[in-house]
């Protein structure tokens, strides 16, 4: 079993707090920019603790996690503020891949089997906050829920009467002892104030977890750098792509210090044959690049680099290196997500600087009823079309049909990015 590291957010009125309190404040609270920031340096999950007051602020707070499940590129869990099965609905839907019942309140132990048979096992897990509220609740918890999160030091004793997974909450920074806990046979997750601190380098903390034997989930390269067909100067070259939109951004060189760093650290690493060093991407800049996959091409003589680029990738300050056109043949681009995003950009556009006779705009001074019944009449132009023998008459008829859903989306708010999301979520 892969151990995992867990940090966590405490949501105070919209705010983000790292760790207990008020320490380790980031970005003046910015949740979104946590969430992030924990993705990019090695985080496995990212567990939420709703800490709001009132139904109002719940509300807020419930927001604020969709947002959060939005920006984090790892499976969020949602804690707290737990009290019906619409609460467990409305966290689910905004995009958490589990959720958390309280066992120290009554009214969650008799939440459970129902939300469990609603939405699943897998998505439940149940935070005790001593041993007697797992022991005298055990059927119901091993039936229903997929873990338990131990608030306190209770592991060693549900270790000892079931097999269940356990998350440790902890605040212990001692790094021997957190490791320690993650020798634990039945904890496969660490969370707690020392681990969410934004000074921790999670990657790092994983290396010497590896070296402790502990089974970690860390990068690893699936063939080792003797088996690379290097250069006469005994490097790769590695080509760098936007891991979102496939952008090619830069061509540099790793040697095997370069790559085992970055494959370490989980953050690009070269040699720079100029200067004669290692590299670090972005150290100077703030300009990092986040790894999300190392390819191999098929001659095992140049690495695809897919990441997660901060800012710009070229000195010169452009996205990509390559800004200087040469010739180009003109041709349609019809990749399916920049022709929608083409056509999305053009929507808003029209929605922030008006023109005059312009369909959309027409559709915008109508207003959203408009476009629905636009919507609900192209839905039944498909039908009607699928039941013809044309091809192409269904072809434009759902491209009428993607076209108004277009406008809705832009009337509120909604933008492919977050749409490709949730499809990739499900």
């Amino acid at each position: 079993m892969k151990k995992l590291i867990i940090p966590c957010l405490y949501l105070r009125k919209e705010k983000a707090v790292t760790g207990f309190g008020q320490r380790n404040l980031f970005a003046d609270g910015d949740a979104n920019a946590l969430a992030s920031f924990y993705s990019d340096h090695g985080a496995d999950e990212l567990l939420v603790f709703d800490f709001s007051g009132n139904d109002d602020e719940h509300e807020k707070a419930i927001a604020k996690i969709k947002e959060i499940c939005n920006s984090a590129e790892i499976p969020v869990i949602a804690a707290g503020n737990v009290k019906r099965m619409e609460d467990i609905k409305k966290l689910i839907y905004a995009g958490c891949a589990k959720t958390v019942l309280n066992f120290s309140k009554q009214s969650n132990i008799n939440l459970l089997e129902e939300v469990s048979k609603r939405f699943g096992k897998e998505k439940m897990i149940v935070s005790v906050s001593e041993f007697k509220e797992f022991k005298e609740n055990q059927v119901l918890i091993e039936t229903y829920a997929d873990a338990v999160l131990c608030l306190d030091s209770c592991q060693n004793n549900i270790a000892e009467i079931s097999n269940i997974p356990i998350i440790v909450h902890t605040d212990e920074s001692k790094a021997e002892k957190l490791q320690a806990l993650l020798k634990g046979e039945s904890v496969y997750g660490l969370s707690g104030g020392y681990i969410s601190s934004t000074e921790l380098e999670i990657n790092a903390f994983k290396q010497e977890c590896k070296k402790a034997d502990i089974t970690m989930n860390i990068y690893e390269s699936a063939i080792s750098w003797n088996e690379f067909k290097l250069n006469s100067d005994g490097l790769i070259p590695v080509i760098v792509q936007d891991y979102k939109t496939d952008e090619v951004l830069m061509m540099a060189y790793m040697n095997e210090d370069a790559f085992r760093l970055t494959i370490e650290t989980g953050k690009m690493t070269y040699w720079s044959r100029s200067r004669q060093e290692i590299w670090v991407k972005g150290l100077t800049s703030g300009h990092f690049q986040y790894v999300k996959s190392l390819s191999i091409d098929c001659d095992q003589d140049t690495i695809l680099a897919k990441v997660a680029q901060i800012g710009a990738a070229c000195h010169t300050g452009n996205r990509s290196c390559f800004y200087k056109p040469l010739m180009k043949k003109e041709y349609d681009d019809t990749n399916p997500l920049r022709v929608f995003q083409d056509v999305y950009d053009v929507i808003l556009d029209r929605k922030e600087h008006p023109k005059e006779g312009s369909y959309t705009n027409y559709l915008f001074e109508k207003g959203i009823d408009k476009v629905l019944k636009k919507v609900g009449e192209e839905c039944t132009e498909i039908v009607i079309a699928a039941k013809n023998p044309d091809k192409e008459e269904i072809k434009y008829e759902i491209s009428d049909f993607l076209y108004h859903v277009m406008v809705l989306m832009a009337i509120k708010d909604v933008t492919w990015e977050e749409i490709t999301k949730e499809l990739a979520r499900r």
